[in-house]
């Protein structure tokens, strides 16, 4: 992969750039963490600013409504609007950055119709109904039904750790179709309109008090047929592919934004006098390299997805993986540059360092990770 950047590239870059000077200072405030109503609104409209102005899906192919732009362009993209402070996809992460790449992927022509502009545009927001309470990073698992009536399934059961249920419109939803079937067959991935009758969310409180996690319970909801993403009983493939780009380039943008945050810790380490410790200026030195070393990856994953026709390899794993740890690493060295501070949960730091934690669990764990790393990359047999 060519690693240097052409003239028309590092003109996309100024373009961008000047685009990016010139709106950012018109945003309003950032609403409270706690309004997601609110967030939400703030969010979309940020999204409406991007679709307008030709940014929204610069990346998905220009029959998914996206811009068919290069994966290097993609990446400038990222890397410029977090530079600027740009904000982030928000409370339409799953939209974005899952769902919607799963259904330009494997959606009928119809259903990418339906569901893509408005993910582009900020009209319609997602939710992701994957995990269950006694299936967790063991998905395959999971025991929400869903019975065929008609033209509509049946569902009942229950999800947990749904990002933000409680203002989305859609719901990406695994269900089980056949209970007889082998646990990793027999599950179908469906779009659930969130009004619909029978559902009921009950927002989860994390440790730093904030609540984009919920409980969703199905009572006997009904969901049309065509809302189904691939064949019945083909969800466990089509949840394959949503993981991938979970795993794979929804966390690109946030590599750069812990380089900004390592950048900010150097230099309050040089203000407060902590500098001045060789073995902490090694760990910074370390960190920098590892996070240039991500972004090196993520450079190749993203070429990788391009080269595959748009879904993630199993690079992404890699990914995951290392970046998982090498976050938690950078917020203990937060600790040590900040002292006491670092536990103020009063302050963003903090609270990204608890937030942190969570990176070995969310998209797959740790564990489950290396179980990917083993078998699909050094050919290492399943473990019994």
């Amino acid at each position: 992969m060519d690693l240097t950047y052409t003239e028309a590239e590092e003109e996309f870059r100024r373009r961008l750039g000047e685009w990016l000077a010139a709106v950012l200072p018109g945003l309003p405030p950032k609403p409270s963490p706690d309004d997601w109503p609110a967030r939400r609104a703030y969010d979309t409209t940020w999204q409406r600013m991007l679709y307008d102005a030709g940014y929204a899906g610069l990346h998905w192919p220009e029959d998914a409504g996206g811009q068919g732009a290069t994966p290097t362009q993609h990446l400038i993209f990222l890397e410029e609007t977090e530079k600027a402070g740009a904000p982030y996809v928000g409370a339409n992460f799953v939209g974005l950055l899952h769902a919607g790449p799963t259904v330009a992927a494997e959606g009928t022509a119809e259903q990418r119709a339906r569901w893509l502009p408005p993910v582009l545009r900020g009209d319609e927001v997602w939710c992701q109904g994957f995990s269950e309470p006694d299936a967790g990073s063991d998905l395959a698992a999971l025991r929400t039904r869903a019975v065929r009536d008609g033209d509509d399934y049946v569902v009942s059961g229950s999800k947990i750790w749904t990002s933000h249920a409680e203002v989305a419109d859609w719901c990406e939803l695994l269900v089980r179709t056949d209970p007889d079937a082998p646990k990793h067959r027999g599950i179908s991935w469906l779009a659930m309109p969130m009004d619909a009758p029978g559902i009921t969310v009950r927002p989860l409180r994390t440790l730093a008090g904030s609540t984009e996690f919920a409980e969703v319970f199905l009572d006997e909801v009904r969901v049309p047929v065509r809302n189904r993403v691939g064949a019945e009983n083909d969800g466990w493939r089509v949840t394959m592919v949503t993981l991938s780009f979970e795993r794979g380039t929804a966390f690109v943008g946030e590599v750069v934004a812990c380089r900004r945050t390592l950048d900010a810790l150097a230099a309050e380490a040089r203000r407060n006098g902590k500098w001045d410790d060789a073995v902490l200026r090694r760990r910074l030195g370390r960190l920098n390299a590892e996070f240039r070393a991500l972004w090196r990856l993520t450079q190749w994953n993203v070429a990788e997805s391009e080269r595959t026709g748009g879904v993630p390899g199993i690079g992404g794993s890699v990914f995951k993986l290392r970046y998982s740890r090498t976050r938690q690493e950078l917020y203990e060295a937060a600790a040590e540059v900040l002292g006491a501070d670092a536990f103020d949960l009063d302050r963003e730091w903090a609270l990204d360092r608890l937030s942190s934690l969570s990176y070995t669990i969310a998209a797959g764990t740790s564990q489950i990770q290396r179980n990917i790393v083993a078998e699909r990359i050094l050919g290492l047999p399943k473990g019994r």
